[in-house]
């Protein structure tokens, strides 16, 4: 590719995609970032990738139409997929609050502007710190530039009839409970023995009001196994990081043909 020459539709193909997956990845799409920035940051990289992708020349007609629409959505899928499994924190968060008795309140998450359950949200900014400080942010970025080598520029169709896609779709819903069961496991089987032992004292000392004893129990030990498990708890993050890249490049390769 010469260097003096600019070819600017398929720039736009390229910055389509990339701003796409900026709308649906985490971190990049959270509205505590200013739109100019992402905006800035999606044109910077679209720049970088037009030098570093093979380019065919494009008409503007129908097919360009078609172009742009596969772009627009390979972007979403991409970043979609990886924010259903980084999901999995929150719903960690959803069954350990059940127990606990919080789920009653929920709070407001400034980035994403919906309701969240107070420890997911806890758990999911250290996650999201974690995730920054193993640049993961790179990792994600690396995903969308990968993208090129599975999915060519100039690829129309986007195969959604396919029941790879569907089942990798599934899958990946799967592992996000999956995960997310295993994260919160430690602190609802503990919280679940709690239960049956305030069962039982409900049944062998009818005077005491279980109630009024047994929320604070819950409340203090749930604190207490929080700080035990923080340690496996990263672990299992780190290991969600690497599904999150597994789901984004085996859906690049189903879209690719591969």
């Amino acid at each position: 590719m010469d260097i003096f020459s600019f070819n600017l539709l398929g720039f736009l193909l390229i910055l389509l995609r990339v701003s796409a997956f900026f709308v649906a990845v985490p971190i990049f799409s959270y509205r505590t970032i200013p739109t100019t920035h992402k905006i800035g940051l999606a044109v910077f990289l679209s720049w970088i990738m037009y030098y570093t992708v093979e380019i065919p020349t494009f008409a503007f007609d129908g097919l360009y139409i078609l172009l742009i629409l596969k772009e627009i959505m390979v972007g979403l899928l991409i970043g979609l997929i990886a924010t259903i499994l980084l999901t999995a924190i929150r719903v960690a968060g959803g069954f350990i609050d059940f127990q606990m008795g919080f789920a009653i309140a929920n709070v407001i998450d400034p980035q994403t502007g919906t309701q969240s359950p107070i420890t997911g949200q806890f758990l999911y900014i250290f996650a999201l710190l974690f995730l920054l400080a193993i640049n993961g942010h790179h990792m994600l970025l690396d995903g969308v530039f990968y993208s090129y080598q599975t999915i060519p520029i100039d690829q129309v169709g986007v195969p959604f009839g396919d029941e790879k896609m569907l089942n990798h779709i599934v899958s990946t819903f799967n592992s996000m409970f999956v995960i997310a069961f295993q994260m919160s496991l430690p602190i609802v089987g503990s919280l679940f023995l709690v239960d049956v032992a305030l069962g039982i004292m409900a049944k062998t000392v009818p005077q005491l009001n279980i109630f009024v004893v047994g929320f604070p129990i819950k409340i203090a030990l749930s604190f207490l196994l929080l700080m035990i498990v923080m340690g496996p708890f990263f672990m299992l993050v780190g290991n969600l990081f690497e599904q999150i890249l597994i789901a984004m490049r085996g859906l690049m390769s189903i879209i690719g043909g591969g």
